[in-house]
């Protein structure tokens, strides 16, 4: 490591007054001791009057950095792509219980209601009442119907059968642009059973295990920016590479904890990246 250099500091100086590097000399005795006191009371205010005003642009420049873009008159951007969600909040606990990553929570289940995890529909957005299911709980083969041959759907069934599968809560939806998404949560005994039977078999690095509708041939998609990580959530995305057929659609897996979410979004000619980024990442932050 290169050494750096000291910097010695240059005492501040009164605003107004012009900058030396020369130091300052002593000051002659002489008899005008008041014309000495009058100037030493100006350059306190000056110095004083510094201070507040330095103080006070630190804390505006920090609130400014605390506030959204569009929350500061003048600093508004146009849309980026993001849909609007209504404000999230997670579903209270049931009393006594722990949240899923708690300590003393070993199996890292989430004690509050599945159906009540599940991302809402952005403002504007045609809601897919289908999955909705029964009482909030969609049928197995409905989820299995994403999947495009028989031998995919079988076989998933029966891993889903095996590792115990509790339930599924799910919604959809089509936003104006002719975005489709569908958000599937699998409830399971424990965040042991997601992450060494299922969630290992079904996403691939390199591509999913298992083929979704629509979707020929699905690639690791290295573009999700890394900074939307949510703590205690395994994320994994891809997207269909070209070229593709009528639609695009990309794929996003979540492992969090005894859940394994599942999160679909397609459109005809291609699926913008931003609200598909936005749809996983909210996704995480409500399981995590």
């Amino acid at each position: 490591m290169t050494e750096q250099p000291q910097v010695t500091a240059v005492p501040p100086q009164p605003a107004g007054l012009p900058h030396t590097d020369v130091p300052p000399q002593p000051a002659p005795a002489f008899a005008g001791a008041k014309k000495d006191r009058r100037v030493m009371r100006a350059v306190l205010r000056w110095t004083a009057a510094a201070v507040v005003l330095a103080t006070t642009g630190t804390a505006t420049a920090y609130g400014i950095s605390e506030m959204e873009r569009t929350d500061v008159p003048g600093l508004s951007t146009l849309s980026d792509g993001r849909w609007d969600y209504p404000r999230l909040t997670k579903p209270p606990l049931p009393s006594g219980s722990p949240g899923p990553f708690a300590a003393g929570n070993e199996a890292e289940t989430h004690y509050a209601d599945l159906r009540a995890l599940v991302l809402p529909a952005p403002e504007g957005a045609a809601e897919d009442k289908a999955l909705r299911g029964s009482d909030g709980w969609l049928a197995t083969k409905d989820f299995l119907a994403e999947y495009e041959l028989a031998e995919h759907r079988e076989d998933l069934g029966q891993k889903l059968v095996d590792t115990g599968l509790r339930h599924i809560a799910a919604r959809g939806w089509t936003t104006p642009d002719g975005t489709r998404t569908r958000v599937y949560l699998l409830q399971f005994g424990t965040a042991n059973i997601v992450e060494s039977k299922l969630a290992s078999e079904v996403q691939a690095y390199t591509s999913p295990t298992y083929q979704v509708r629509g979707a020929a041939e699905a690639v690791y998609d290295e573009t999700f920016p890394a900074p939307a990580a949510v703590a205690g959530v395994a994320r994994t995305t891809f997207t269909e590479s070209k070229p593709y057929g009528a639609e695009q659609v990309r794929q996003g897996y979540l492992s969090a904890g005894d859940v394994f979410a599942v999160i679909l979004q397609s459109r005809k000619g291609s699926a913008p990246a931003v609200p598909f980024q936005q749809t996983v990442t909210l996704q995480a932050q409500l399981l995590g």
